[in-house]
């Protein structure tokens, strides 16, 4: 977006842009992109019976505390990294999620400066949805004019498996439909119209830069492109919840993200959105009573004998917990490995 005159926004937007540039060095103060790296427990949907995921800190961008992340490919290659915790800026929020770093990091990604949020804000938490977007639209005023945006998301889409890579080219968004969109309020002119579009939100040509990256990196098998559905949490979703957004085109869920997007269409950066698939929501079919009553009558197997079978077999399933975690780490390596390419080799 064009330089902008704080004076004309809300006082607590100057207030954090000059609270960054008093502490962050001049070379880093304007970076180029933006990143909200995913760190802590999942934006993810759990499958209705098979609560395979816990709290998991792979998307760490620094690999400040978790060696096993996969990811210090990526933070190897950060130089000058200077770190604002987000209690030092005003109108940051700060997150109550456990496992969420709170700071903004900027840094040099080759010669190219970048910002990243470490750690993300989410209306499940009680903040409203401009508070969730605050930290967006002051990465705007810092003059980003990029912005790439990680999730861990449950895969609606059958043909997805655990570590597809998902470009999101859509969303499908209930909360911001009827009651939690992020510009509800005056509208900010210095970011944006008050009527912004957001069926070019995902920029096609940021999407080139994953696909070529995935290209040049081998991983092309493991990207697919799909809608992200944005629903509010926390609570994970029923099965006719995760049943209803798969029939209208849903092919990942999660609880982040479209926020984000929306607050950055609106000050006119460009966009790229990515979620890593960490579990499959299974759609089961729901149990049969009659069926089963019906069976025993007929001298089947007794209802109470299946149901405790259909629990056991369920728990056996929530045991590969171990090796969903594995995938998830793997493939965050990959996830790194995509991210600091496009920075490289993209021209913004």
């Amino acid at each position: 977006m064009s330089k902008v005159d704080l004076d004309a926004l809300p006082p607590q937007f100057k207030q954090a842009v000059e609270a960054i540039r008093a502490v962050v060095p001049a070379e880093l103060a304007s970076p180029k992109w933006g990143i909200i790296w995913y760190v802590g427990p999942l934006d993810t949907s759990l499958s209705p019976f098979l609560f395979l995921i816990a709290d998991l800190a792979f998307f760490s961008l620094f690999l400040l505390y978790d060696s096993g992340s996969g990811l210090s490919g990526l933070a190897s290659t950060l130089t000058s990294v200077v770190h604002v915790p987000y209690t030092s800026i005003p109108g940051f929020a700060e997150s109550t999620v456990a496992g969420h770093t709170s700071s903004l990091a900027f840094g040099f990604l080759s010669s190219i400066p970048v910002v990243a949020c470490l750690g993300r804000f989410h209306t499940y938490e009680g903040h409203s949805a401009s508070t969730c977007v605050f930290p967006t639209r002051v990465l705007a005023l810092l003059g980003i004019r990029a912005l790439i945006v990680t999730n861990a998301a449950g895969g609606l889409n059958p043909s997805f498996s655990v570590g597809t890579i998902m470009a999101i080219h859509d969303h499908l968004s209930l909360p911001t439909l009827t009651s939690m969109n992020p510009l509800i309020g005056a509208n900010l002119d210095a970011f944006g119209p008050r009527f912004p579009p957001l069926s070019n939100a995902y920029s096609l040509d940021l999407r080139l830069a994953l696909y070529r990256a995935a290209q040049k990196l081998n991983l092309l098998p493991s990207l697919a492109s799909g809608t992200y559905a944005y629903v509010l949490g926390p609570s994970y979703e029923s099965r006719a919840d995760a049943n209803f957004l798969r029939s209208v085109g849903a092919d990942a869920v999660g609880m982040s993200t479209v926020p984000e997007v929306i607050a950055a269409t609106h000050a006119g950066i460009k966009v790229l959105a990515i979620s890593l698939i960490t579990n499959n929501v299974v759609l089961h079919d729901y149990f049969d009573f009659q069926k089963a009553i019906e069976q025993e009558q007929n001298g089947g197997e007794k209802v109470e004998e299946t149901i405790q079978k259909l629990i056991a077999k369920d728990t056996q399933g929530a045991a590969n917990h171990e090796e969903v975690l594995e995938a998830g780490k793997a493939r965050a390596e990959d996830m790194s490995r995509l991210v600091a390419e496009i920075v490289r080799s993209t021209d913004v």
